[in-house]
This record gives C-alpha cells, structure tokens and sequence, in this order.
C-alpha cells in the first residue's frame, strides 16, 4: 500500500499527515473481497464443497504469528512483520479453509541486526527493542498509532508535543526501515491515495460537522477515529504548530464542541499564548462547567502565567 509523501509533507505544518495505510480505501473491504474471491476460485478446484471464512483485522486471529509461521517475514523491532523483498508497506489478511494445505516454513531468521533505527526515530519512544526470548516490545500506550486512533480519552499532555501534525497513525518506524527503501508504489487501484486524504489543511477538519465527517471518510478507515476523535486530534497539531491564525477555529471548538475536544482545544489555545488567547481562556473558565476541561484551561492559563480568573 505504500504511497509517496506529496511534496512538503510532513513539513508543511498547516497541512495533516495521515498514516499511508489510511489514504486510500478502506483496507478491511478490499482484502476481504480479495479473500473471498480466492476461496471462490478454490473452491471450483476440489471435488467437495469448500468452506471458508475471511478475516482481516476482525477477528481473535494472529495474523502477524501466522504470516511468519507462512514464511512471510520477520517481525521487526517495530513490531511489524518485514519482507525481505517487499519491507513492511503491506496488509495481512487470513482465509481459514476445511482443506488441508501444503505448509510453508517459517521464517526463522532476524535480518534487523543490530539496527534500531525505528527505536531511535520513534518520537514517544514507544518502541523497547526486544525481549529475552527475541521478540519485539512496545509500549503501545505510547504509540502515535494508538494515540490518535484507538484511544477514545485525553491523550496524555507529556505526549502531546511529541505529535507533531500527526492526525491518524504513524510511519515513522517504517519510513526509517533500511528494508522499505526498497518499497515500491502500491499499484493496487483502491490504495491509490485520495487527493483530500493525502495532507488536508487542519483547520477544515476542526471546523467540521458529524454528516460531514461521515461523507467525508465514508470508505475509509478514517471514520474509526469518528469525528470527536479526528477533532482532539487537529487541536493538538494546532497547538504543536502554534500559528496564531488557528486562535478563531480553536476559540469556537472551546466553545461549542464535545468536553473531549474543549479541552485539547484548551491546550492548544495555551501552546500558541498571546493577549488574545489568554482572554479567550478566562471567559471560557468563567462558563465552563466540565471539571476535566476546566483543568485543562487552568493550565494552560498557568503556563502562560496569567491569572486563573474565571468562575
């Protein structure tokens, strides 16, 4: 699936970096369809009648422990599953059959060496090196991936700078992989990246409304984060880039937005500072009655040691 980074990104500072698996269609349905095709195929090819199911990110399965009992790859001191020829820039689906099947052998060898340039690159330092018996470990509750996808509360403030404009997963442990220079452009029409996937501006995605936000990312894997999750997650980025032409965007999400949101929205206000910002900050604790938001407000307020005031 892998797709080039356009032309200023990450840099760009105004514009969001969505993680490559995300820029295209949704991958669970592709692979799925592909899947069930290939058990179809297979099943005109033996005398009895095949029974099959397809799995793809939904299910109690191994995938990763299964791909490289297949001799598919290594897992990587990323965590993630490496080809030798193809790196790591690729999904992983299953098809369990009632058939028995000639067995590949594993992939028994650990080509990372002494590398560890993911461990070195990892912005939160999430990733551990490996255990006594050789396998990798992460601390996936700091992980970028996790940070802006799975997590459905705050995300932790010591983490927050560490973001960067990282609005949906992360690359970075593989972009560092010496294995994915190799990696070739997806030719896979659905994983073509989308021109309002590749690096959208921030601000629309804060400013948008919940139908929005559905059509938006209806086919893509986008909409896990729903939109509350995709909006703590801008407001962060905001505040990271600190431009003060967010202020009027971040002012209204404190205002009229989800607690979730006021109170990443709070914490941006208080990265960017500024008369301004302060102002918007103490009438918002004047008529905020959220605790958590309110701590969040205070301390940005005391960050930029101004007087909490408010209510």
């Amino acid at each position: 699936y892998y797709v080039e980074d356009p032309p200023g990104v990450p840099e760009d500072a105004s514009r969001a970096v969505i993680a490559r698996y995300a820029r295209g269609e949704d991958y669970h349905d592709v692979v799925k369809d592909k899947l069930v095709s290939l058990a179809r195929w297979l099943d005109t090819k033996i005398d009895s009648k095949l029974h099959a199911r397809a799995y793809v990110d939904t299910g109690p399965i191994l995938e990763r422990d299964l791909a490289q009992r297949a001799g598919l790859g290594w897992f990587g001191k990323n965590t993630m599953l490496i080809n030798p020829q193809r790196g790591s820039y690729f999904f992983l689906g299953l098809l369990l059959l009632d058939i028995e099947l000639p067995s590949d052998e594993p992939f028994a060898e650990d080509h990372c060496g002494t590398c560890q340039a993911c461990l070195d690159a990892c912005p939160t330092g999430a990733l551990l090196g490996r255990d006594g018996s050789g396998a990798p470990i992460i601390d996936a509750r700091r992980c970028i991936s996790y940070l802006t996808i799975e997590l459905r509360g705050p995300i932790p403030v010591e983490l927050r700078p560490l973001m960067g404009n990282r609005v949906y997963g992360c690359d970075i442990c593989q972009e560092v992989c010496p294995v994915n220079r190799k990696a070739a452009a997806s030719q896979e029409p659905a994983f073509k990246k989308r021109h309002d996937f590749d690096a959208p501006e921030l601000l629309p995605l804060l400013e948008m409304d919940d139908e929005g936000f559905r059509a938006r990312f209806r086919d893509s894997p986008i909409k896990r984060t729903k939109l509350v999750g995709m909006q703590r997650n801008v407001c962060v980025a905001l505040g990271n880039i600190g431009d003060p032409v967010a202020i009027p965007a971040l002012a209204r999400a404190l205002r009229e937005s989800d607690t979730l949101v006021r109170g990443h929205a709070a914490w941006a206000l208080g990265r960017i500072g500024g008369p301004q910002t302060a102002s918007t900050l103490q009438s918002a604790l004047a008529s905020e009655h959220d605790n958590e938001v309110r701590k969040e407000i205070e301390a940005s307020l005391a960050d930029m040691a101004v007087p909490a005031t408010g209510g």
